[in-house]
């Protein structure tokens, strides 16, 4: 570590000591007594900083990031990670472009990139934009946009946005999206109109000093509907989240630390739920590492970190990397259920995310059936003792538990109808709070569709059986 990172670690971490150190006299007759005393402190600020850098590494190896350098921890959170010729990772302090930020792995590649790349074309342009980081987002949102207008242009077609009454709007041209849980004719807006509307609210919060009670409200506005109150998905969802990172991704203060890292975990989710998760796999460890350079207090320090394991736990199941992802989630859940208890809406969420990644297995026996049922009738038992008995989460739950009975080939007829009436029940539900068209619901009775077919083909078999008897 340089003798620029010393100091920069000294005054966030040590600032007493830096203060103490270099208020003294330095006069010629002091001289010997100030290097003593300098010397002695750069000794106290290097413990310090072992220290620290040992406690952030254990938290770093829960996500991966083992080996990590101290110097590292302390760079900016960024989402673009590869170099921008050759697409190889970053290392930490890579070579930038001194105009635009542009980030190489080297001077060979920020060279070639200039000469033929095209950079040399565009290095002003992105300069004029922000910067690299704040450039890409911006382009990134437009696209999002577009994507995600031209997705929803049948069913939003003859319709008009609720905010500014228009069927396009008059400054983008870009066309109008629903991807929330409204029905009828409510819910249709443009996502310009949606990005104008929550951060009207959210500026108005941070002007009056909101606390956060009242200040999350208005910030669930990036992911939810304020009419159905109900969460964006698919396109919709990460269009809003590259909106929210693009507004929020130049806060690097340490009073805008928490709004940054907010907008990352909006930016995240959002590309997860557009089925883009290695992006949101780059966008989540990025955060890691964010909150690893500003780790919260003793007392508080699960909390964050649990939150981004779930969402890294989240993209390893959607690539396939099933089994590490299941390790992650077990090890949130055992924290989550010692610090918040079982009735908390946390755990449960984990449980769920456990439960759907079980029932996911490609070669299940009938122990994992017998491990499914048992797993998810005590979480359902939890949620219902809790209040949470007909929240969506806990449908997810009991959908996992419907197919531990109706999936194993020992299930009896009794099973399989069992199956069917939870099955039916969630279903009731789901058309009830998302409405008949929300993914979910689609899928749910798509389940049911087939465990009814599971259900007319077990009265068969039992027919035949009685029919053989007599």
């Amino acid at each position: 570590m340089d003798s620029l990172d010393t100091k920069t670690c000294a005054q966030r971490h040590s600032g007493a000591l830096w203060s103490r150190a270099n208020s003294l006299p330095v006069q010629p007759c002091h001289v010997a007594m100030v290097q003593s005393r300098t010397r002695k402190y750069h000794k106290e600020v290097e413990t310090s900083l072992r220290r620290h850098e040992r406690s952030v590494s254990s938290y770093l190896s829960l996500f991966g990031f083992q080996g990590q350098s101290w110097a590292f921890i302390l760079s900016d959170a960024m989402i673009l990670t590869q170099c921008a010729s050759c697409a190889a990772p970053l290392p930490h302090l890579a070579k930038q472009c001194s105009r635009c930020k542009t980030r190489y792995c080297g001077p060979a590649c920020q060279k070639q990139h200039w000469e033929g790349g095209g950079h040399d074309l565009l290095c002003k342009k992105i300069k004029k934009g922000g910067g690299a980081e704040q450039y890409n987002a911006d382009k990134k949102f437009v696209a999002a946009v577009a994507t995600a207008a031209e997705e929803c242009a049948e069913a939003t077609k003859g319709q008009t946005c609720y905010i500014c009454t228009e069927a396009v709007h008059r400054r983008t041209k870009e066309g109008l999206v629903r991807g929330c849980a409204c029905r009828g004719t409510a819910g249709f807006a443009h996502v310009s109109c949606l990005v104008e509307q929550v951060k009207i609210l959210c500026d108005e919060a941070e002007a009056n000093n909101l606390d956060f009670k009242d200040f999350k409200p208005r910030w669930d506005r990036w992911s939810s509907c304020s009419l159905c109150e109900q969460s964006y998905h698919g396109v919709v969802k990460c269009a809003l989240g590259w909106a929210c990172w693009k507004t929020y991704l130049g806060r690097n203060s340490e009073q805008d630390f928490t709004i940054r890292l907010a907008a990352m975990t909006e930016l995240g989710n959002g590309l997860f739920s557009a089925q883009a998760a290695a992006e949101a796999l780059v966008v989540h460890k990025a955060q890691v590492v964010a909150y690893a350079r500003n780790p919260p207090s003793a007392d508080q320090i699960d909390l964050p970190y649990l939150a981004a394991l779930s969402n890294v736990a989240n993209c390893f199941a959607q690539l396939g990397r099933e089994e590490e992802a299941q390790v992650i989630r077990r090890m949130v859940l055992a924290k989550e259920r010692s610090f918040y208890g079982d009735g908390h809406l946390e755990p449960i969420m984990t449980a769920a995310n456990i439960a759907n990644a079980m029932v996911q297995c490609k070669k299940p026996s009938a122990k994992k059936y017998a491990e499914i049922r048992e797993f998810t009738r005590e979480w359902v038992s939890i949620a219902q003792s809790s209040g949470l008995g007909d929240h969506h989460i806990t449908n997810r739950i009991k959908e996992a538990y419907a197919y531990g009975i109706y999936r194993d080939p020992a299930a009896s007829l009794d099973d399989v109808r069992e199956g069917v009436t939870i099955l039916e029940d969630v279903d009731r539900s789901y058309r009830q709070i998302l409405g008949k068209d929300h993914p979910v619901s689609a899928h749910t009775r798509a389940s049911l569709v087939y465990v009814k077919g599971r259900l007319a083909h077990a009265r068969v078999i039992a027919e035949i059986k009685l029919r053989r008897k007599l």
